[in-house]
């Protein structure tokens, strides 16, 4: 067997998840033991949850590309490591074995040190979905720098904000990405970051859309001619190498920024030895990854399901990971399913809002594909609404491949809940079993356990952790305070997910959403505090009040609500115009999809906005409010109600 702690049954799940919860030390231990180290760790688990400090496999020494690709070298040099599907189905695709991903990021570990990049630094990668972005990260992993994918989708602000958390005097983007039929300036966005900037160094440019762009001298490099020179530097008689810096199992291997329930993004750290283990731990299981299978994760690297499922996961198990440039329905709603077809994936590993979109195209875009190669569902990102389960059950899987509904965030580095394919069973809409290793507790409010049924016979509560995982996030960068309120105060001694669930009688679990001031749009977790803060900044704007509803494709929507302080004439514009102040402050991916202006919000006698009152109206429901009697104007809410879009 090519994994030896590789779940076959349900019996060893069974047997597996008791002793990893009895002896998390022997059970964790034997699995790292199947990766390369340096040194050996001293110790496997240490920790508290009231600091929190938490270390895994501690005083071990290893560098994880060394486990990501040297490891690999001897036996499948020329094996697929990254299949590169362009946005344009014209383009040539590029396969990158992992001889050619060794030269590749052994050549950019050689930039960066050639341009000052030290173990420590962090780095800031904005970049498309080419594979240089998987040889950038990788490139930074090498020397032992923490690097800091941003989305390309957040805006110069956004980018701002994160640089300055990080203290990133190194960025590496691209001159623009192709999405679809659009072109985003990515240079353009980082120059506009940059304004004012003290702290970074180089900004290194790869050249993906020939988009014209500004190169400032002695700041901005060109990414091919920094490789050239660095391949004349790794190279010598047909033999490439670039030792890998040594590093600590507890050094910080990455940030990456996600919203909380305040307005400033915070910077989630995962560390290296024990991040390794889970994201190949949770990939070969929760996928049943057999060697040679064809992995197509359809995200974008700039989320943490990119790291953990496209780079990482994938690669430190010798797999093949499909990378996909574009989006599903460009230039057509069949593009996932031709590239299914194309590169006869097996497993496929997407998002509930994807197939939401796509189930509105219907089953036309399916005809004469052929998905015969698929073994493997899978869905990331928010919970999967049963029809839409059924959907890809019956119309991509043909009944015949188990789907795997994972839930987890960017803080726990992996999958927490899943089933794993065809081993555990699954049930739509439910995430289902923990992962072994994983201890999931149901909380009331005061953080008693629930013990008691609710009237549909289900354990219903705030979903927390007892003890960590190997893939559990260390710290809040800059700010370990932070770390501390957000996820371990909330609840003595246990990680607080932020989530609501209900288990049933089997133990399976199904998500039922957050319980805080996030919202879950696409799968990306968006700050209400942040919205507001943006739809604050535009001159007109009094006030705001930001809630999610149940949108049909999103899974949730948002929906703001704005005191402007003047009679605007024309709505329309006005809407638009706070719009464009959301995107040019976060990005895109924030903008509201209604927004309703009103005289008032309804509010405490002590100033506090009553969100559940406001929750209730944007979800449709005018007539349950509860208690107003606290409110300090009442009539607002009748005024609210009558005006909702």
């Amino acid at each position: 067997m090519a994994y030896p702690y590789q779940v076959t049954n349900l019996e060893q799940y069974h047997s597996d998840y008791k002793k990893s919860i009895e002896d998390p030390e022997a059970f964790w231990g034997n699995v790292a033991e199947n990766f390369v180290w340096r040194k050996k760790w001293d110790r496997v688990l240490d920790w508290n949850f009231t600091e929190p400090k938490i270390e895994w496999f501690r005083g071990g020494k290893l560098n994880i590309t060394e486990n990501c690709i040297d490891r690999h070298l001897e036996t499948m040099a020329d094996k697929p490591a990254i299949i590169w599907e362009p946005n344009n189905p014209e383009e040539r695709v590029r396969v990158v074995t992992y001889a050619r991903l060794h030269k590749r990021v052994c050549q950019f570990a050689q930039v960066l040190k050639n341009n000052g990049v030290k173990k420590g630094d962090r780095v800031c990668i904005y970049m498309g979905m080419v594979p240089e972005l998987a040889y950038a990260v990788l490139g930074c992993a090498r020397i032992g720098a923490i690097h800091s994918v941003i989305f390309g989708g957040f805006s110069a602000q956004s980018i701002a904000d994160r640089l300055e958390d990080a203290q990133a005097a190194f960025i590496v983007t691209c001159d623009g990405a192709f999405r679809g039929n659009k072109d985003i300036p990515l240079k353009s966005i980082i120059d506009d970051a940059l304004i004012g900037n003290k702290v970074v160094q180089k900004v290194i440019v790869f050249t993906r859309t020939r988009t014209p762009v500004s190169m400032l001298k002695g700041r901005d490099v060109w990414w091919e001619d920094e490789m050239e020179f660095a391949e004349t530097q790794v190279e010598k008689d047909g033999v490439v190498s670039f030792p890998a810096e040594e590093t600590d199992a507890e050094d910080a291997l990455f940030i990456l920024y996600t919203s909380g329930s305040t307005g400033k993004p915070k910077g989630v750290v995962h560390t290296t030895g024990g991040y390794m283990v889970w994201t190949n731990y949770t990939f070969v299981n929760t996928f049943q990854y057999q060697p040679g299978d064809v992995h197509f994760c359809t995200a974008d690297i700039g989320w943490i399901t990119g790291h953990s499922y496209i780079v990482y996961g994938p690669l430190s198990a010798g797999g093949t990971s499909l990378m996909f440039e574009g989006i599903p329905t460009w230039p057509d709603a069949g593009r996932f399913w031709d590239i299914v077809d194309k590169h006869k994936v097996n497993i496929l590993y997407t998002a509930p809002t994807a197939i939401r979109s796509l189930m509105g195209f219907g089953t036309a875009p399916l005809q004469g594909k052929d998905l015969s190669s698929l073994k493997i569902l899978g869905t990331v990102g928010e919970p999967i609404n049963e029809e839409a389960w059924h959907w890809y059950n019956e119309n991509v899987g043909k009944k015949k491949c188990p789907i795997v509904d994972t839930w987890w965030q960017t803080e726990t580095g992996g999958v927490l809940i899943s089933n794993l394919a065809g081993i555990t069973d699954a049930k739509p809409g439910w995430a289902t079993l923990p992962m072994p290793g994983v201890q999931p507790l149901l909380v009331d409010e005061h953080g008693k356990e629930v013990t008691q049924k609710d009237e549909n016979g289900f354990y219903k509560g705030n979903l927390c952790i007892k003890a960590p995982w190997p893939g559990i996030l260390r710290t809040t960068y800059g700010d370990h305070e932070r770390c501390r309120t957000n996820y371990f105060a909330t609840y003595e001694n246990l990680y607080f997910t932020g989530d609501g669930a209900i288990k049933d009688e089997n133990g399976f679990y199904r998500i039922t959403g957050r319980v805080d001031d996030v919202l879950n749009v696409s799968g990306h977790r968006i700050g209400t505090a942040e919205v507001e803060n943006a739809i604050n900044m535009h001159a007109g704007v009094i006030e705001s009040a930001v809630v999610g509803y149940p949108h049909d494709i999103k899974g949730q929507g948002i929906y703001a609500y704005v005191i402007f302080d003047k009679k605007h004439t024309d709505d329309d514009l006005t809407k638009k115009d706070i719009l464009q102040t959301v995107t040019r402050i976060i990005g895109p991916i924030a903008k509201p999809d209604k927004i309703q202006f009103v005289k008032g919000l309804p509010k405490t006698r002590s100033g506090k906005i009553m969100r559940r009152i406001l929750r209730k109206i944007a979800e449709g429901e005018t007539q349950n409010l509860g208690d107003t009697s606290t409110l300090l104007d009442p009539d607002v809410v009748d005024e609210i109600k009558e005006g909702k879009i």
